[in-house]
């Protein structure tokens, strides 16, 4: 009987050190993605200079072609926009579901709670993709071309 004690003690002790080493790669993994966001984002803004009338700008490109168009305009400041917003929210999902994974302890609640959020922020980058696809598949010469 006691040999059986030893042997499921023994389990769940495997099991935590399991689970410690997965909620370790998880934040380490948000970490990166947070630095990688800091870090290179200024850097790959400061990298293209774009011309909005007379005023240089590294964010909004408004080309003035002769099919250009207040509407086309609109219709890509608002997909830059919210490709902007999805791209925070997303890393803001991660670094949120990766934090609650980590604190969990033996909180099974709060496990099934972080990872619902990170599979759910996984989901919306997904349908994000495929609408930003179908866009670019749509509109004829692609969305910014």
């Amino acid at each position: 009987m006691l040999w059986r004690g030893l042997r499921i003690v023994r389990f769940y002790r495997i099991l935590y050190l399991g689970m410690m080493k997965i909620k370790q790669t998880v934040l380490i993994l948000a970490v990166m993605i947070g630095l990688g966001a800091v870090f290179v984002s200024p850097v790959a803004m400061a990298a293209t200079t774009n011309k909005c009338g007379d005023t240089d700008t590294s964010i909004i490109n408004c080309p003035h072609g002769k099919d250009d168009n207040g509407l086309w305009g609109l219709l890509i400041l608002a997909i830059n926009i919210l490709s902007t917003g999805v791209g925070v929210a997303a890393i803001g999902g991660i670094i949120w579901g990766g934090f609650m994974y980590l604190t969990a302890s033996d909180s099974a609640e709060q496990i099934r709670k972080a990872k619902m959020i990170l599979w759910n922020t996984t989901i919306g980058l997904v349908v994000y993709a495929a609408m930003y696809s179908l866009l670019n598949y749509l509109i004829p010469g692609g969305l910014f071309s």
